[in-house]
């Protein structure tokens, strides 16, 4: 039994079997989907039933899973969504003060000033991908609010990569701001020439192939193309220094709207996809947390970090909103909808494990900081959003 578990064939289907167990049974008492997925996950894992851990091969059907979902995410959204001055200073001040309010925690519990500086990282970027399912599953993926928790969001994370840059360079002792610099002058790049490439040139494509021979013959041709692009743009994402996940939102935007006659919906196809690999995704992020390493002490840091991650971005973004104009609630409903760390600080601490810049029980509490912000954001949006 023990050889049966450790094959891939096993991990892979069982994988799938309780990710998609955990979509209907949320789904079944009407909570959101991704509580009950990171539950699952955490069952499974080495916290309760150790049947799966978090080996490359889980964490790269995780990665598929999070392209998929953000592909499907873009494809609600226009350019002119994301592009927004507003967008820029919710998401500068949503890097900023998490940041801050990271490090002097840390510098509170008496960690060493560098290891201070990547915990405030860890604090930074939102999970785009946690937000966006809960808001999509809720029917609210096309209200202002959401449109502006999206574009925030994307611009929190690139600015997020820079800020990893600066803390890296850090650690390392070569404290320099032109590498940062640099990724984000990339990062802007990429986001405007390839949501508007996409929108000029790739719609143009798709149209084409809709309307060629080819098309009643084959009409899965515009799907099979459509996530070729996804997949294209994640590539580019990771080669220029960014996130897959970021190229496939970008991907999504540039789709964004395209009306086929012959083919059938490739928005469709991308959605039965996302339903299935975002499933894995979610549950992946409760396998990664272990929490037999919990001691009285590092839980009460987890507590109080937890707080303060959900506090700086109510702070960070809500009040940003609420002085250009959001109502409070919506302020609120923006706020933490950027809360989530997610998966990327949990990338963020696996780094700087690996890179030894922080011991194994900082890394359990970034880990763990970022399981709580991601079960509890659903449980909140869903209140506030349907009163």
């Amino acid at each position: 039994m023990h050889d049966l578990a450790q094959s891939i064939e096993f991990q892979m289907s069982l994988l799938l079997f309780v990710a998609l167990a955990g979509y209907l049974v949320s789904s079944r008492l009407g909570q959101p989907a991704v509580v009950g997925q990171i539950l699952v996950g955490l069952a499974i894992g080495p916290s309760v039933l150790g049947w799966v851990t978090y080996t490359e091969f889980v964490s790269s059907i995780a990665h598929l899973g999070a392209v998929i979902l953000l592909f499907v995410v873009g494809l609600e959204f226009k350019l002119k969504d994301i592009a927004s001055v507003k967008y820029l200073v919710i998401g500068l001040l949503g890097v900023i003060v998490p940041w801050v309010g990271g490090y002097y925690l840390a510098m509170a519990y008496d960690f060493e000033h560098h290891r201070a500086v990547i915990i405030g990282v860890a604090l930074t970027a939102t999970s785009i991908a946690i937000t966006a399912d809960t808001l999509r599953e809720m029917g609210k993926l096309s209200s202002p609010v959401a449109k502006a928790i999206i574009g925030a969001a994307v611009i929190d994370d690139v600015l997020a990569l820079a800020a990893l840059s600066i803390a890296s360079e850090l650690a390392a002792g070569d404290v320099s701001t032109a590498s940062a610099s640099f990724t984000l002058l990339k990062a802007m790049l990429f986001l405007g020439i390839g949501a508007v490439a996409g929108k000029y040139i790739l719609t143009r494509l798709v149209k084409r192939i809709d309307e060629s021979v080819l098309a009643p013959r084959y009409p899965e041709m515009v799907f099979i193309f459509a996530m070729m692009v996804a997949f294209f743009y994640g590539m580019t994402a990771e080669i220029i220094g960014l996130s897959a996940i970021v190229g496939a939102f970008v991907a999504g935007v540039s789709l964004e709207g395209v009306d086929l006659k012959n083919s059938k919906s490739f928005k469709e196809g991308a959605e039965y996809l996302r339903i299935i690999f975002a499933s894995v995704f979610f549950v992946s992020l409760g396998v990664l947390a272990d929490v037999r390493a919990m001691t009285w002490e590092l839980m009460g840091f987890v507590l109080v970090m937890t707080i303060v991650a959900i506090i700086t971005k109510l702070v960070g973004c809500g009040l940003p909103a609420k002085a250009m104009g959001m109502s409070w609630r919506d302020s609120t409903v923006l706020g933490f909808g950027m809360v989530p760390r997610g998966e990327v600080a949990m990338i963020v601490a696996l780094l700087a494990l690996n890179q030894g810049v922080i011991e194994q029980s900082a890394y359990v509490a970034l880990v763990l900081m970022a399981l709580l912000t991601t079960i509890v954001t659903p449980l909140v949006l869903r209140n506030l959003l349907l009163k």
